[in-house]
This record gives structure tokens, C-alpha cells and sequence, in this order.
């Protein structure tokens, strides 16, 4: 039977920088609040989270650098809002940012998470912020909670012992 490693939605003593665009700010504040919320339930102190306000999407990235650069915080929530318009600026947002993050991620190995909406309606943004579909921002903040300690376990070498087999 294979090990199975998995993180917990507990905050400890992890700090986090929550990145949060202003454009579509009627969708972003509750992806902010189910983002906070989840965070302070897994208690997390309020001084313990720090939040961005941006202009866009565009500018999370950024952002979530700059953030990284201080090395103050465990993770880092990116949360905005990109609704489908009559042109493909769109697409070319969602493909930046979202190449980004993933980069960011990687190459710094602070947990980046992806709490961008990409939807073609308003209707269907409001759903994923808090309506019938959940909240986007929760779960990213559920996320951001989980990567923090398995990585925080990893680290430590809080795994058990690989069993060795006889000879």
C-alpha cells in the first residue's frame, strides 16, 4: 500500500498575502471574504494575513512577486475576476496571469493559488463568489492552508520512515 501524504487546513503560525484585484470589485470582495474567513477558522490571526488591493487581474502577478521577495509569507492568494467581453482580451489575460502563477509557484516553491475567476457571464462569476456554486476565494484559501503544511511537513522531514525491505 502506497504512503499517502496530505496537508491540513490549519494556519499555525504561517503568515499570508492575499493579492485581490479591484476591477469587478463586486465579485472580488466576496472572494475575499470567504478567502478571509476560511483562513480565520483555521485560525489564522489577523495579523497574520496582509492584503493587496490591485488594480486588475493583470497586476496580480506582480504583485504575488513582490510579496514572495519579502519571504514573509507561506502563500500567496491571487483573487480577481476576468468576464468574457465582446473581444479575446480576456483569454489573453487569464493565459498570462495563469502561466505566471504557475512559474511563480515553481520556480520560489511558495504555494501560489489561482483564485481567478474566468467566467463568460457576471451571472456565472456571482455563483462562484459566495451564490450556488460556492466561493472561489474559500477554497483557494482551503488550498493555500493545505499546501502550507504538507510542505511545512515535507520540510521538516515530519514523514515516516520508508520501511526498508530484508536483504
Amino acid at each position: 500500500m502506497p504512503h499517502i501524504y496530505e496537508g491540513q487546513p490549519v494556519a499555525g503560525a504561517a503568515r499570508f498575502a492575499i493579492c485581490v484585484a479591484r476591477y469587478n470589485e463586486h465579485i472580488t470582495k466576496r472572494l475575499l471574504d470567504g478567502a478571509l474567513e476560511t483562513l480565520k477558522q483555521a485560525g489564522a490571526a489577523d495579523q497574520s494575513i496582509d492584503v493587496f488591493w490591485v488594480p486588475g487581474a493583470f497586476e496580480l502577478p506582480v504583485t504575488a512577486a513582490r510579496a514572495i521577495d519579502t519571504k514573509r509569507y507561506a502563500a500567496i492568494i491571487c483573487l480577481g475576476a476576468v468576464i468574457r467581453g465582446e473581444t479575446t482580451h480576456d483569454q489573453h489575460i487569464n493565459t498570462a496571469i495563469s502561466h505566471q502563477f504557475a512559474e511563480l509557484g515553481v520556480r520560489t516553491g511558495v504555494p501560489v493559488l489561482f483564485g481567478v475567476l474566468t467566467c463568460d457571464t457576471l451571472e456565472q462569476a456571482v455563483h462562484r463568489a459566495g451564490g450556488n456554486v460556492g466561493n472561489k476565494g474559500a477554497e483557494c484559501a482551503d488550498a493555500a492552508l493545505r499546501m502550507v503544511d504538507l510542505l511545512t511537513k515535507v520540510a521538516l522531514g515530519r514523514l515516516p520512515v520508508a520501511e526498508q525491505e530484508p536483504r
